[in-house]
């Protein structure tokens, strides 16, 4: 249903001013440690082999438990990588899906990182990941879990839940976009179809949008904006993100009663597709904090 600015603008003087995101997950301490760490690591792998540095952190921390697990303290192995036919190098032993089971071992974790990105692009079956934006780590995340990097049902939405937890799509792209901001013209207004769902008014982002752009479009504050939709500063939009242009509802409208989990989905993105403040859908569901989704599991939304 499209609405036109006549009736978005004098809406939006009704609608009471939003609250920040209710649920905060806590951070913690040794994944801000080890990705202080790694971050170069990882960066310089983003320019070498075209893998997102976001990803690539996020990985190494849910495998190896941000280096204190059993496999990377005593193999160097921060990815989880078994042997495979074609491994020449050191070998471990851990169980895992099975018993025993045979893992590559490094002697340094350089050579982890470094290994880690052959493993990806001199496999076949994860070439389609490398035909994504370097900066769509949602598409990376479900392509990883979809080419069977992990068993793991929830593997995808763990790694999103990572990298937004700790910002890391900011990984690798700091350079950039200092420039892009350097080297911006003034702002042009462009036209917005603008569309109710959910008894809820919003836009739909194209691939190139900030909130800051189509706060300028709109006429609203970004500020207001990233309340309304509990967004961090920064929060990188994808080509068809649904943002909200009023403050979000306490539950879903009927006839949306329950919601089954797909892979790529966190509580966030399931929270802006029914229109639902994320901290509700959290205690809907008696989830706490640091709950991610996993693919096949039913939610309540109302």
């Amino acid at each position: 249903m499209r609405l036109n600015y006549g009736y978005i603008l004098f809406f939006l003087w009704l609608v009471a001013f939003g609250s920040l995101r209710a649920n905060v997950i806590r951070k913690n301490s040794a994944y801000g440690k080890y990705i202080d760490k790694y971050r170069d690591e990882a960066v310089r792998q983003q320019k070498k082999y075209k893998i997102p540095a976001g990803i690539t952190l996020a990985q190494a921390l849910l495998e190896s438990n941000a280096g204190m697990s059993t496999l990377a303290k005593q193999s160097n192995n921060h990815f989880g990588i078994k042997c495979h036919s074609d491994w020449k190098g050191g070998r471990s032993y851990h169980d895992d899906d099975r018993k025993n089971e045979c893992f590559r071992k490094y002697k340094s974790v350089t050579d982890s990182y470094e290994d880690h990105s052959r493993f990806l692009t001199a496999h076949s079956r994860y070439a389609r990941l490398f035909n994504y934006k370097i900066t769509d780590y949602k598409k990376w995340a479900k392509g990883l879990q979809e080419c069977g990097y992990a068993t793991d049902r929830g593997y995808a939405n763990k790694l999103i839940d990572i990298i937004e937890t700790y910002q890391l799509y900011h990984v690798g792209r700091e350079k950039r976009e200092k420039k892009k901001e350097k080297e911006s013209s003034p702002p042009v207004l462009l036209s917005r179809d603008v569309f109710k769902t959910h008894g809820l008014i919003y836009v739909i982002a194209d691939g190139n949008d900030s909130l800051e752009d189509i706060a300028d479009d709109i006429g609203i504050k970004a500020k207001k904006l990233r309340k309304y939709n509990e967004m961090p500063k920064d929060y990188p939009l994808a080509e068809g993100d649904i943002v909200y242009l009023q403050k979000k509802k306490k539950k879903a409208d009927k006839p949306y009663f329950f919601h089954t989990v797909r892979i790529g989905e966190s509580m966030y993105s399931i929270s802006q597709r029914y229109g639902i403040r994320v901290g509700r859908l959290y205690k809907m569901n008696n989830k706490k904090a640091d709950f991610v989704p996993e693919e096949g599991e039913t939610l309540r939304l109302r």
